[in-house]
Order: structure tokens, then sequence, then C-alpha cells
């Protein structure tokens, strides 16, 4: 079966790259012989510059066009970054220095005459399986001569119909192999691109910064809520078991001459114990709620929603019975209590919706409420710690809160860990 889906977007592709190739190769190339030649002048300079900040241009152009072809990104490139406090002369020396950008440059300048090779062929591909395909809707007004060698006179076939039946088997083999060949010249842009506009070295370096800043993230949300956590028991139940362990002495001080008195004491020193229990339930629920544990997130986060004292309706696009990675899970009910929390105390809402679904590779929640919006990831509260915690499963958070709502809170979560 030909994937005529895959198939227009390698002609999408390919048919406007003589265009672009023609565009970067005189632009380039013009631009890097005139700095050079006027490179003693210093006029050189700012023009080498901005030649190579345009074939910067230029290669995101063509890695956006791969990605369009493929379905996937390539590999990152790395660009040497100039403080923006630096004088401009070094800003110069900082992008003159980069050898990602001459590489860029000598992208540009080859992507022509690969691309001379890949259009023509594409070009007289295409046209041989369309026009001898349709070979016998148009020959009948194509004059023939007699004396004309033709190719189907080598199988021994004259005529009309001898030439029709050779150009319809002919366009008929293009037209099948074309999905193939095109792919063919797509890998030809694929590995030029591949081997100038990625760097091996520089992926690793890009994805050592994210785990850095990850882990580092992963670190401050774990501080934050160990802090949370403190405070919450002191404020809560260790209040109540101070208040618990006064009652019971004064109790046993009374049970001689005034039992009755005592017996209330009693009575209140079980009320101070069950609300620290309480207490000491709800603190627990923020860190690994048991019922995450034993029964997953779906249970879990019906619970988080019922416990909400705003009007919430849960939309839960999985299997209840799906069991995603524990570190998955755990960030996923952060995300929905946290919210929800928020939610509750600042948003003023009268309504809310919580809604979780996924994909292949990711896990996705949403978080809507119709309150007063204006919400803000500032250091030291509760989105910035729920931002740090995603972060540290190589998740992030995404907050739209204009000011008079409604205020969308959406957070990805990688399924592949």
């Amino acid at each position: 079966m030909i994937d005529f889906a895959q198939l227009r977007r390698d002609l999408a592709y390919l048919l406007p790259g003589i265009v672009i190739g023609l565009a970067t190769y005189t632009t380039l190339l013009t631009g890097v012989v005139l700095g050079l030649s006027l490179l003693m002048m210093w006029v050189g300079v700012p023009l080498l510059v901005a030649t190579l900040e345009l074939a910067k241009r230029f290669a995101a152009v063509e890695r956006r066009r791969i990605r369009a072809v493929l379905g996937r990104e390539l590999p990152p490139a790395y660009h040497r970054a100039a403080d923006a406090s630096d004088e401009i002369l070094r800003r110069f020396l900082v992008v003159l220095q980069d050898p990602q950008c001459w590489r860029d440059v000598l992208f540009g300048v080859l992507l022509l005459p690969v691309t001379i090779v890949t259009w023509g062929i594409c070009v007289i591909w295409i046209c041989a399986a369309v026009f001898g395909s349709l070979y016998p809707l148009y020959g009948w007004l194509i004059p023939h001569s007699p004396d004309a060698e033709s190719l189907a006179g080598v199988f021994g076939w004259q005529g009309y119909v001898g030439t029709a039946v050779v150009n319809v088997v002919l366009g008929v083999v293009f037209l099948l192999s074309a999905p193939r060949m095109l792919r063919l010249l797509v890998s030809a842009h694929v590995g030029l691109a591949r081997s100038l506009l990625t760097n091996e070295k520089a992926a690793l370096r890009v994805r050592n910064a994210q785990l850095t800043a990850s882990r580092g993230a992963a670190r401050h949300a774990e501080a934050q809520t160990l802090r949370r956590v403190e405070r919450d028991i002191h404020d809560g139940p260790q209040q109540r078991l101070v208040r618990l362990s006064m009652d019971l002495e004064a109790a046993r001080r009374r049970f001689d001459d005034n039992p009755a008195a005592a017996k209330t004491l009693v009575d209140e020193a079980i009320v101070q114990s069950n609300e620290a229990l309480a207490e000491l339930r709800a603190v627990s629920r923020g860190i690994a709620p048991p019922i995450l544990v034993d029964r997953g997130l779906a249970a879990a986060v019906a619970a988080a929603v019922t416990r909400c004292p705003v009007p919430t309706v849960l939309e839960y696009a999985l299997d209840d019975e799906l069991r995603l990675p524990e570190s998955v899970e755990t960030a996923a009910y952060f995300v929905v209590s946290e919210a929800l929390t928020n939610v509750a105390k600042h948003s003023s809402a009268a309504e809310c919706t919580v809604r979780v679904t996924a994909e292949d590779t990711a896990l996705w929640i949403r978080v809507t409420d119709d309150g007063v919006g204006g919400a803000q990831q500032v250091g030291g509260h509760g989105l910035s710690g729920l931002s740090d915690r995603l972060a540290g499963v190589d998740g992030r958070l995404d907050v739209f809160s204009p000011v008079g709502g409604p205020t969308v809170l959406t957070g990805e979560i990688p399924i592949a860990q």
C-alpha cells in the first residue's frame, strides 16, 4: 500500500528545495566572500557576523522542514551564547568563533548541489509516473512518425497500442516505486543535515544540563516539602499532642479527689487525639497517600477531587486498572492535589474541572477553574514548588491565568522514565 500522506510530505519537502537551495547558496556564499574580502577594512566583520546569523536562521528553517517530513526533531546543535552585557566587538567574536555557525554556512552552500540532484530525480520520477500511467488519455494526440524509434520497438511492438502498453507499464513501475525513491531522496537531505546541523557532544551537553536542572529542581522541591511537613506538624498535630499530654496529666491528678472533672478531661483528650490523628493523615496525604500506593492514580485523584470544597468534575480518560511508574503517579497526584488546594484557597471559583489523559509518551493533567485568575509561578509559592516537582521527573508546568480568569493549569509528565 502506498502511504499517500507520507508521499505528500516528501513532495512538500523536496519540490520547494530548489528555491531554498538557491537562496541559501547565493546569500551565504556572497556574504562570506564579501565579508572576507572586506575584512581588512573592518567592514567585513559585521558582514560576516550577519552572514553567520543568517546561516543559523536558514539552518533553523531546514530543521523545521525535516521535523515536518520525519515527524521528529533532529538532535540539537550547540551555539555559543554571548552575554548581553558584553560589548559589541565581544559579541561579534563569540559568533565568529562559534564552529557551529560555520557548519551552518557549509550546510547552506552544500545544500544546492545536493538539491539539484534530488530535485531533478524527484521531478523526473513523478513526471514518468504520471505521464506514463496516463498515456492512453493523451497519447493519441501526439503525432507519430513511422520511422521514429520508440521504446516499444525494442520489444518488437509497433503502433499506438504497443507504445501505450509500454508507457503504462513503465508509468505504473515509477508510480509504485515513487514512495521508496522519494524516501531515499529525503534521506540524502537528512543525512547532510545530521552531519552538519547536529552535534552529538552538543546533544549530550544539552541533556546533561537538563538533567542537572531537573535534579536540582527535585532537590529543591523535596526540601520545600520537608519544610512544609515540619511546619504543618509543628502547627497542628504537635500542638494537639502537647494539649493532650497536659489534659492527661491534669486528669491523673484529679482521679482521686474529683472523678467527674477527670472524666471530662479524658473526654477532651480523646477528642484531641482524634483531631491530631486526622491532621497527621492530612499531612501524609501530601507526601504519599496510602490510596495512591494501594489502588493507583485513578482512585487517588478521585479522592482528591472529592475532598475539594469547590464543586469539581473529574474527567479521567485512562484505564482505572492501569498502573503507571511510581514516580509518574506520585507527581501526577501531587499536581492534582496542589492545584485543587490553590483553587480552594485563592481562586474564588464556583466550579472546577480536572482532566487526566495520556499519550504514548506523556501523561497530561489539566485543571481548569472559573475563578478570578491572576495565578503566577512566583518563587516560594505553591505553583513554583509544583513546577520544581514536575522538573524532577522531566515534566513541565504551564499556567494560563489572565486577570479575571479562567485559570488553566497544564502539567506534562513523560511516561517513559
